[in-house]
């Protein structure tokens, strides 16, 4: 047995729809973060180093780091990551994943402009857009919406990370669970499919507070998963936190167990995009186990098959979990 016997993934998924494997092509299109420009704080989120989400990115100071611009324009970044992926998986359609920094921040005719890029490549069948909570106006909303009506497979792909307000204080993430529960039904308001970043192992929060997250989550409707641990990498506040004994990264087989338990919690026509994440070696600081994806995943697999579940076995135990109180935070 293999994980996505277990895991409704994205990936399987877009394979029984379209009758072929389909890939993401990740696009840095050089936008900045209200984190980081002033607007809402500066320097961004504690653990934020962008590279570490940017498979396109090669060393600390690739084109993903920027977010004055990329060096290379949308259509020839889908060109390489095209290139790539066709020698080594034979994929013949693509995503077209926007994903370094906040993807909705700028004004409607550059966002306009920059996803027709995309959508202009004939092998592009859609969008997955990467963003904050509360970068999504209705203007952008309805232009996501216009591509749906117009053929085009559009995700929006929402980094909440947590539920917890007191945690995104933390972190200094700039927002709160209610500007995530504002976009995500405005969002369904319009038939736009919505993918929700979760990180496990933020500063303070454990198991409980995972589960409670999802379960606020799964209660608003999110169409969509990511799994991701948080490490530590390098220039970024989490660094130096870490440096001084102020914060401890989970061990792997927490958390493998704790992805378990969100995955048997989760309700089975909910698509998982993702369920670990991984950083490079360049920049990793900690835990060293993030650089082992597959290990990771077979893990999950593992704990899996030894309980005997799967996704969404214990779905309705996590709905009852609702009525705990969402500000405690163990």
């Amino acid at each position: 047995m293999t994980l996505a016997d277990r895991v409704n993934t994205f990936g399987v998924d877009l394979v029984r729809r379209y009758g072929r494997r389909v890939h993401k092509l990740a696009i840095h299109a050089g936008f900045t973060c209200p984190n980081r420009d002033g607007s809402k704080g500066r320097g961004g989120c504690s653990f934020c180093n962008n590279v570490s989400f940017s498979p396109n990115a090669n060393s600390p100071t690739s084109s993903a780091t920027k977010s004055s611009g990329p060096e290379l324009s949308v259509a020839e970044q889908i060109e390489g990551g095209r290139r790539v992926l066709r020698k080594r998986t034979g994929a013949e359609r693509f995503f077209a994943y926007f994903q370094a920094y906040t993807n909705t921040y700028d004004d409607i005719a550059r966002l306009s402009a920059l996803y027709q890029q995309a959508l202009d490549e004939p092998d592009v069948i859609g969008l997955s857009v990467g963003t904050r909570p509360d970068c999504v106006p209705d203007a952008v909303l309805d232009l996501l919406a216009d591509y749906r009506a117009q053929g085009y497979e559009i995700w929006l792909e929402l980094g909440l990370q947590s539920a917890f307000d007191s945690t995104l204080a933390r972190v200094n993430r700039g927002h709160c669970f209610a500007d995530y529960r504002r976009t995500v039904r405005a969002a369904r308001l319009r038939g736009i499919p919505v993918c929700t970043h979760l990180i496990i192992g933020l500063p303070g929060e454990g198991r409980d507070a995972a589960l409670e997250t999802l379960a606020r989550v799964v209660a608003l409707g999110t169409d969509g998963l990511k799994l991701h641990p948080l490490h530590v990498v390098r220039h970024t506040l989490l660094a130096q936190q870490w440096r001084r004994g102020g914060y401890q990264p989970l061990a792997m087989n927490d958390y493998i167990e704790i992805a378990a338990d969100l995955i048997e919690r989760t309700p089975d026509d909910i698509l998982y995009h993702r369920v670990t994440g991984t950083a490079q070696r360049e920049i990793l600081l900690a835990p060293e186990w993030c650089s082992k994806k597959w290990v990771v995943l077979n893990g999950i697999e593992h704990a899996l098959r030894r309980r005997g579940t799967c996704q969404g076995t214990l779905a309705a135990e996590q709905s009852m979990l609702r009525a705990s109180p969402i500000d405690r935070v163990a």
